[in-house]
């Protein structure tokens, strides 16, 4: 037997005995320790698996998927202006259905106006136009605007979710993210039907390369079983999350029909994936929440998300609840927050979104 293998048989013997020794015993004591223990022993016998096995292949998407500068002209001054001290800028995208008079730009435009001292981050929006209806309409209520346009496809109207035209815009949207961070520049992305209420910056850890929103959320922030929701991502530039947006995009191919969050959820457990070294976190639904998993703490919640949601009606309808509440939450005197609690009225009609 090569000294490889011995030490690789060694390893798996002393997974299985910790394994087996240690599990109930925290299983026993509170069920959030038991997925946090399963967490750590995993990751960290993954690896010394991979020192194991020594270096894998390079692999060719690092070289062969890159962009040009003259495909987004104009871009690295839109974000230069609207830049923090840190290269940090928020995005969003829009099209012409949502940048409607009376619709999703203005209660997501509005929402920073409303929340708890952050209007000033709207100096840091840059909103991306996806046709000119919303690129004019971006120019009337906003100051950093951005036309991104893709040869071909006509993304103005409502995309209803799964259908051709919306799996296009998803990953039109995740190729100009990965542009963003290989110009330098780090961004928390917001989908328009997400409310904003406080700032989130100092709910992000400070060395993730990655944070991601959930629809289903564990407990555990580097769980891999969290349910991610590309609507709120929070990236740090650098080689880890280009080359993982880059996997993320290519990965596309691999699962043709599936949307941006499948394929995710597909690649997280592969060795490619493992092999980039990126920090992944996912983002409490406490702070950052939304209609699949509502947080029921008004002190504390960030945004909310009007995801498990079909249909730009039943959004609106019930982000207009959530708006609603928001105020009357902000106008009782403190003595009342702390014997009367408020909750959310939303999600109503999106809880029709999935019935035959």
């Amino acid at each position: 037997m090569t000294l490889h293998k011995r030490r690789l048989r060694e390893l798996i013997v002393f997974a299985v005995m910790a394994t087996l020794v240690g599990l109930p015993w925290i299983i026993m004591q509170q069920k959030p320790a038991a997925y946090r223990f399963q967490y750590e022993f995993s990751r960290r016998f993954q690896l010394l698996l991979r020192k194991e096995q020594g270096p894998r292949r390079q692999p060719p998407w690092r070289e062969t998927l890159k962009l040009s500068k003259e495909e987004f002209p104009g871009l690295d001054k839109v974000l230069a202006r609207a830049s923090m001290h840190d290269r940090t800028v928020i995005l969003t995208t829009l099209n012409a259905a949502w940048a409607q008079p009376n619709t999703m730009v203005d209660l997501f435009l509005d929402s920073f106006e409303q929340g708890d001292g952050i209007k000033y981050l709207l100096k840091h929006l840059v909103i991306i136009a996806l046709d000119q209806v919303a690129y004019d309409r971006c120019t009337e209520l906003h100051t950093a605007c951005f036309m991104l346009t893709t040869e071909g496809v006509d993304f103005a109207a409502d995309k209803f979710f799964m259908t051709e035209d919306y799996l296009k815009m998803m990953w039109r949207r995740i190729e100009f993210l990965r542009y963003v961070l290989e110009m330098g520049y780090n961004f928390v992305f917001s989908d328009a039907d997400i409310m904003w209420f406080r700032d989130p910056f100092p709910r992000f850890d400070k060395t993730a390369d990655l944070q991601i929103a959930c629809d289903k959320y564990t407990g555990i922030p580097e769980d891999l079983e969290n349910r991610p929701n590309g609507g709120f991502v929070y990236a740090r530039s650098n080689n880890r999350s280009i080359d993982f947006y880059k996997y993320w995009y290519m990965s596309r191919e691999d699962h043709p029909g599936l949307h941006d969050q499948d394929v995710l959820n597909e690649i997280k457990f592969d060795q490619d994936f493992v092999d980039i070294g990126l920090e992944l976190q996912f983002l409490d639904t406490l702070y950052f929440g939304g209609f699949c998993e509502v947080s029921r703490d008004l002190e504390s919640v960030c945004t909310m998300h009007a995801n498990c949601c079909t249909g730009l009606q039943r959004k609106l309808q019930d982000l207009r609840l959530v708006k609603e509440d928001w105020k009357r939450f902000k106008e009782m005197p403190l003595q009342m927050k702390r014997h009367q609690r408020v909750y959310w009225r939303a999600p109503r009609l999106c809880l029709l979104s999935f019935e035959s």
